[in-house]
């Protein structure tokens, strides 16, 4: 876009009025919105949260959910996640589309990194959706994870800030990763370019004085190319998003194939360590029955964290940010903590 008016015609105007990160009133509701607990109970005593809980009626479905949120907000309360004796590498990977995998990636990222984390979030995708949620600039002109893979620039070079999350940094995706999948196809050690980067990146913090790094999440395109194979090599776990549908379990079983012949071929270290059930509605009995052959299928992989069909959720990006920065009282907000809180305690 070279001009303002030429932006302003092409996007729509929820998405003009999105990309603000600061307004005067602040982010809009655009339906209805699930409800969630007041923030004046989120800071209140232990003592008046457990006497609100008394007294709702939980014969109202809308009480119900108020109580269930407000016992879940107690058990996250006041919690110190342990940090890993060495950095944790996911892989956030699924070969279907709109799972959730950058939805993941951001949330999960952001929920880490306000404990206290140190973590860093690698775009790979070339549509760059993580890099927008983060509030991270990924316009053409940027240096980008494309560099890194293809001119062997140092991953410090592009790493940045997110603005409005401490402790989270992230290499942008830009539009010429589109055509990295072609130009590794000739490059030596194609497949180990990003590990090679991180591990590069690792000892640059070292050497600098910085704080190592706890977490890293690799963000996929919905596809095995050659950008999801850098990805799976530089990776000693894989998170795969699974959302709540029958389609859903079609592709998981070619995922873990592919898996286990780069587990076999080109990273032995490589292990599926963690599932997360995505876009779940509860008012469908598909939603339970997915849930439940998943769960009877990976029992150890599963999360007991379950992500809802959410507004908030939805609506986050497109004013580059997370969930728990856009609405840290939402559903979905809450769902992400506890998410993440599992994952620092495996």
């Amino acid at each position: 876009m070279t001009s303002g008016e030429t932006s302003a015609q092409r996007i729509p105007p929820f998405l003009t009025l999105g990309s603000a990160r600061a307004t005067a009133s602040g982010p809009t509701e655009t339906g209805p919105q699930p409800p969630s607990v007041p923030a004046e109970l989120l800071a209140a005593p232990k003592g008046d949260a457990q006497s609100f809980l008394q007294n709702l009626d939980e014969g109202s479905p809308i009480a119900s959910q108020l109580a269930s949120e407000a016992r879940r907000r107690e058990r996250l309360s006041g919690r110190t996640l342990r940090r890993p004796d060495n950095t944790r590498v996911f892989t956030v990977s699924n070969q279907k589309g709109g799972v959730g995998k950058t939805t993941t990636t951001v949330n999960i990222a952001a929920a880490l990194a306000s404990a206290g984390m140190q973590v860093l979030v690698i775009d790979i995708d070339p549509q760059g959706n993580a890099s927008t949620a983060l509030g991270i600039e990924h316009h053409s002109e940027v240096e980008s994870i494309y560099d890194v893979l293809i001119n062997d620039a140092p991953l410090n070079d592009v790493v940045a800030p997110c603005p409005d999350v401490e402790n989270l940094v992230c290499a942008p995706a830009t539009i010429h990763l589109a055509g990295a999948e072609i130009e590794l196809v000739s490059l030596v050690a194609r497949e180990q370019r990003l590990r090679r980067a991180i591990d590069n990146y690792a000892a640059e913090r070292q050497k600098a004085g910085l704080e190592r790094l706890d977490y890293i999440f690799i963000d996929c395109p919905p596809s095995l190319g050659l950008l999801t194979v850098n990805a799976f090599c530089a990776a000693t776990e894989v998170l795969i998003p699974i959302q709540c549908e029958y389609y859903a379990l079609e592709g998981l079983s070619q995922l873990l194939k592919n898996i286990e012949m780069i587990q076999k071929h080109l990273n032995a270290d490589l292990r599926v360590s963690t599932i997360l059930l995505t876009m779940y509605d509860g008012r469908t009995n598909l939603a339970a029955q997915v849930a439940s052959e998943v769960r009877e299928h990976f029992p150890e992989q599963v999360l007991e964290a379950v992500v809802p069909r959410s507004v908030r959720i939805s609506e986050a990006p497109s004013y580059q940010q997370t969930v728990l920065t856009y609405d840290p009282t939402s559903t979905g907000a809450l769902s992400y903590l506890e998410a993440a809180a599992e994952i620092a305690e495996r």
